[in-house]
């Protein structure tokens, strides 16, 4: 899947099932991790910013990273229209490129939603988001279970993982210096008439 579908998708995008589930994502990674109300969160693939959007007020500064153009006019509009807190900050940045400078910004917490499946090589992002978290610092990834193909059957295009074995993908986050891996139940979401499992990995730097 390309920037350009997301470009195309970015301006329809916050429908009430999508805002449910951020919700309780944010729920579960508030269960997760131990927060403060201070933490420099980062989330990564952040598309309109959802996630971070339901964390306000549990964590500091927001900052929203996603490769997609039109996600990222979407976010900067709610900031501007104050759904996101002002100082939010909106960046380009795609993990997947090998030519990309990481920011000199480490971060207390990165999050991501249901972005890691689109990805076909995980291992320079999840070495990326490492190098992006200070030391302590905690990764909270929701995605999807293994699924046999069938969440993106009707995508001709589709070139990532289709779901992950939650075992497999604790010990990717392993081999990328992370510790203290836990991957539990997150929530659900409904695609084809399909209900499809969606878990939540935490990991620590």
């Amino acid at each position: 899947m390309t920037r350009e579908h997301f470009d195309g998708i970015a301006q329809d995008y916050d429908d009430q099932d999508k805002v449910d589930r951020a919700r309780q994502i944010a729920d579960a990674v508030r269960a997760a991790v131990p927060l403060t109300g201070r933490e420099g969160l980062l989330e990564y693939g952040a598309g309109t910013g959802l996630v971070a959007q339901a964390l306000q007020g549990a964590v500091g500064r927001l900052t929203l990273a996603d490769s997609s153009s039109g996600m990222r006019q979407v976010a900067e509009r709610k900031v501007a229209d104050g759904a996101l807190p002002e100082g939010t900050r909106v960046w380009d940045l795609d993990l997947t490129d090998p030519e990309v400078t990481l920011p000199e910004e480490n971060f207390d917490l990165v999050v991501s939603s249901l972005v890691l499946h689109h990805i076909p090589d995980l291992a320079p992002v999840l070495a990326g988001l490492h190098r992006l978290l200070v030391p302590g610092g905690h990764l909270a990834v929701a995605d999807l279970d293994s699924d046999d193909g069938r969440f993106h059957a009707h995508l001709h295009d589709f070139d990532g993982h289709d779901g992950f074995d939650r075992h497999g993908l604790a010990r990717q986050l392993r081999a990328a210096g992370f510790t203290d891996v836990t991957v539990d139940d997150c929530t659900t979401l409904v695609k084809h008439g399909e209900v499809f499992a969606v878990f939540l990995a935490v990991a620590r730097r």
